[in-house]
């Protein structure tokens, strides 16, 4: 718990195959914690972590539903404050974005980093950066990666790429009514900076949204000097939500 005033509590949410203790989650989390927050970091189902299940049953509408399990828990312990933020990487910037359109009301600060905007808008960005290697995925019906968090040899389905085109934030976009920032790196070939840029352009007009890029970042910040930038990014931006709201 930070010292001092307590301004709410932030739940952070890492991305597909991602884990609580990846740095740019980790600094996400010390970024809300450094400015008065309550932080909760969570492993989601199916991902490397402390977490159950396997990385092959992922699935973004699954990110979403432990998302939403999660919050009704923290909601419920004595330790919650408040207002609540919620923030998240790709597909953990998604499951924010989707429990914020469900329930406005009690989201007062949004901060989705590189967020899966649409399974429509992903297909899109996977074929365009290498169509080739997209259309073998869809042949094959999984592919191969290694880990660089863990090292692991992750092997994913094709129908989580399937599953993906049934979620789309824009349509309900207008229902994400808090203060939002939204981060995305020039050099994201995955989350395209022109797709984070339709989710801003879609959300409602207020004075304190946000969307900034990290020039040169890819979509998962692993240098020093893209994660030292994600932190800064958020923290001068809570900060100056903060000195509005007293």
């Amino acid at each position: 718990m930070p010292e001092g005033l307590v301004h709410g509590t932030a739940v952070v949410l890492h991305g597909f195959g991602g884990i609580k203790e990846q740095d740019h989650i980790l600094k996400m989390a010390a970024t809300f914690r450094d400015n008065g927050f309550i932080t909760f970091n969570f492993d989601a189902t199916n991902s490397f972590g402390e977490s159950e299940g396997e990385y092959w049953d992922a699935r973004l509408g699954l990110h979403a539903e432990d998302l939403e399990d999660v919050v009704k828990w923290v909601r419920q312990q004595v330790w919650f404050r408040e207002p609540l933020a919620l923030t998240g990487h790709s597909m953990g910037g998604y499951a924010v974005a989707r429990y914020a359109e469900r329930y406005p009301d009690e989201v007062s600060i949004l901060v989705p980093i590189a967020p899966v905007v649409s399974g429509k808008l992903s297909f899109e960005a996977h074929h365009e950066e290498d169509p080739v290697a997209f259309e073998e995925f869809r042949r094959r019906g999984f592919k191969e990666s290694v880990s660089h968090t863990s090292g692991r040899l992750k092997r994913s389905s094709w129908a989580e790429m399937e599953e993906r085109l049934h979620h789309d934030l824009l349509p309900d976009a207008k229902k994400l009514v808090m203060p939002t920032l939204l981060v995305v790196g020039s050099k994201d070939f995955s989350i395209r900076p022109r797709d984070v840029q339709s989710l801003y352009d879609a959300l409602p007009a207020r004075k304190d949204n946000e969307i900034r890029i990290i020039e040169g970042a890819p979509h998962t910040y692993r240098s020093r000097e893209d994660v030292d930038a994600l932190y800064e990014i958020i923290s001068n931006w809570l900060k100056d939500l903060m000195l509005k709201k007293h």
